[in-house]
């Protein structure tokens, strides 16, 4: 049998006035959502998403086609609330499915990112969806020179931009040992992956979440920025703080800000 622990961290970055991002994190799903619009728009779109994405925790057991349609509503809802596409978020985030949570769904729609720790190694597993990604996969710019292009917060794909939704997603078995990275993109465009990997891979998942929203602000902070952090557990591994009953554990909407120092 399949476990799970989780920690999260969010702050509004050192430029920003407001946290449009949002996050969930209420087993069997967990998202992280980065609003676009400005005030009063992207932190109503990113809240909006996680709190439609949030009905599918009463699910069980949870299934992609779930998901899915959760992630077409949290679209429709964006979209009825602002007709005029003045608002939308990105969303991105992993499914705990069936009864013994031995699978899992990765998704994603924006430039939001899931990765994965697994023997030491990182993984990106989603593929942004944003203009510097496709000068990326045609070979145009490198990887480095995609951190700094000018156009990296063009994004080509969201909730809120068209009621055509299509949302990529990936299925995997769940393995014991595996952490999993949820963030926005006011981490990535702070910290590369050779940062982000030593951080991400110590102390409890509450611990690292706190570390790369630190170490973020620490560099620039130019962004808000949200991290959510899920550990795979096989029955036989130890208990921390994050092993609640789920009616403990939940918390959605809006992240707390905070100056990114704690």
């Amino acid at each position: 049998m399949i476990g799970f622990r989780h920690g999260t961290a969010t702050s509004t970055g050192r430029v920003r006035r407001v946290n449009e991002d949002s996050y969930l994190a209420t087993p069997p799903i967990f998202a992280v959502a980065d609003g676009m619009g400005g005030h009063g728009s992207g932190d109503l779109a990113s809240a909006l998403a996680v709190q439609v994405l949030a009905r599918c925790a009463d699910l069980y057991p949870l299934s992609p086609e779930a998901v899915l349609a959760a992630l077409d509503d949290a679209n429709r809802v964006i979209i009825e609330r602002d007709p005029g596409n003045r608002m939308g978020t990105t969303v991105t985030g992993l499914a705990c499915l069936g009864a013994g949570a031995d699978h899992l769904m990765v998704f994603n729609v924006g430039d939001s990112r899931v990765y994965r720790l697994a023997a030491g190694r990182l993984e990106q597993l989603t593929v942004d969806h944003s203009e510097v990604q496709e000068l990326l996969l045609d070979g145009v710019i490198t990887r480095e020179q995609a951190r700094t292009h000018p156009r990296r917060n063009i994004v080509t794909r969201a909730l809120g931009s068209d009621p055509m939704l299509h949302a990529d997603h990936w299925l995997l078995p769940a393995v014991g040992g595996d952490r999993f990275l949820l963030c926005s993109d006011g981490l990535i465009g702070e910290l590369p992956d050779e940062a982000i990997l030593p951080l991400l891979a110590a102390g409890t998942p509450t611990q690292a979440a706190q570390a790369l929203v630190t170490a973020a602000n620490d560099a620039g902070g130019l962004d808000n920025i949200t991290v959510v952090i899920v550990d795979v557990e096989s029955d036989d591994n130890g208990a921390d703080e994050t092993t609640l009953p789920r009616a403990a554990l939940g918390a959605y909407g809006p992240g707390t800000a905070d100056d990114g120092d704690g």
